[in-house]
């Protein structure tokens, strides 16, 4: 088959790879569609620390089962399905918990194991969803982008009524926009410095959208309830910690490069009780981004924008590094309209 590989730091190739085969409890799946992330840019770059090289990426993806294992049960050929990527090793400290998440050995699907750029993926079949008849495959790579947001709501617990300010509008904003308004928030407001990302936030039913949050403080002169960063950039960080109000709450969501350190009051932290939370990957909630998307509670023709081969993988690279667009795909088996 033809794929992505991403042989080391800095240098992949599409190239002709053997066919997977599935193991026992494993399905092969033929790839419909695989979305790009921010983690994909980070691989290729050798800051993404899990990753084993070399790889095939694509992490969120659908498809049609085309193969299936000997003990597998529940999935036939021709099934159309999404597939959590997280792998756990189930008996480290985290795992036993219950936060697989946080793993020892974590793994995921595109990052430790070959993914879905690829025309065909080896996944386990615990790890596969059925989709809905609501849901397009074509659609369907959103669920996993999806998911983290659930699984970042399940964190920060937000109760009806409560006002989000969000910085970034890029896909993480903007889905977690939609969910936001799904949840019952009084009002969601988006930052992002660029224009056109906001006029799409906009579409998407921001009360109120702003280049920066000053702009906005007038209409919330004691902050907001709930304030994530979806950027991962260190400055919009640092403010985004300065506008929660009293008793409220701030969650890193985007993800910074490692090394990177933001200043924040400590005093503030501790006077006004404001609640820190972090949020990674994916955790239990994989079943209910399809149940979100499936009910309609994401547009999900506005999220995705472009659609590239696999031999245009690079290209697809450079695309989102520009920022141009909202949820870019790769195409194994041709261009879908």
């Amino acid at each position: 088959m033809r794929a992505v590989v991403v042989e080391e730091p800095n240098r992949l190739s599409v190239t002709t790879v053997a066919d997977p085969t599935p193991g026992p409890d494993e399905v092969v799946v033929k790839v419909t569609a695989a979305g790009l992330c921010g983690t994909d840019v980070h691989m290729l770059a050798g800051e993404f620390g899990p990753t084993r090289y070399p790889v095939i990426p694509g992490h969120e993806f659908s498809g049609e089962i085309v193969a299936v294992g000997t003990e597998v049960t529940g999935f036939a050929e021709g099934d159309a399905v999404a597939a959590d990527p997280a792998i756990y090793c189930g008996s480290c400290h985290f795992c036993a918990i219950g936060r697989g998440n946080l793993c020892e050995q974590w793994g995921t699907i595109g990052i430790t194991v070959d993914g879905a750029c690829a025309e065909y993926v080896k996944v386990p079949a615990g790890n596969c969803y059925r989709l809905p008849e609501t849901v397009q495959l074509a659609h369907a790579p959103l669920i996993e982008p999806l998911s983290t947001i659930v699984h970042g709501f399940d964190l920060v617990g937000p109760r009806l009524g409560d006002n989000f300010l969000i910085y970034g509008a890029g896909t993480m904003g903007l889905l977690y926009l939609q969910v936001a308004q799904h949840s019952g928030a009084a009002s969601v407001s988006v930052v992002d410095i660029n224009e056109d990302r906001l006029a799409v936030a906009r579409k998407l039913g921001a009360d109120t959208v702003a280049t920066s949050a000053d702009a906005l403080t007038a209409g919330h002169p004691r902050g907001w309830e709930v304030v994530t960063d979806c950027t991962g950039n260190i400055r919009a960080i640092e403010d985004a910690l300065t506008r929660p109000i009293r008793g409220g709450t701030f969650q890193q969501f985007g993800c910074a490069p490692d090394q990177d350190l933001a200043r924040f009051s400590p005093f503030r932290i501790y006077n006004d009780e404001i609640r820190i939370v972090g949020s990674m990957a994916i955790l239990h909630s994989y079943g209910r981004a399809v149940e979100l998307l499936a009910r309609g509670a994401i547009d999900a023709d506005t999220m995705i924008t472009h659609r590239f081969g696999l031999d245009e993988y690079a290209t697809a690279l450079e695309t989102f590094k520009k920022g141009a667009g909202r949820k870019l795909q790769i195409v194994p088996h041709g261009r879908m309209s």
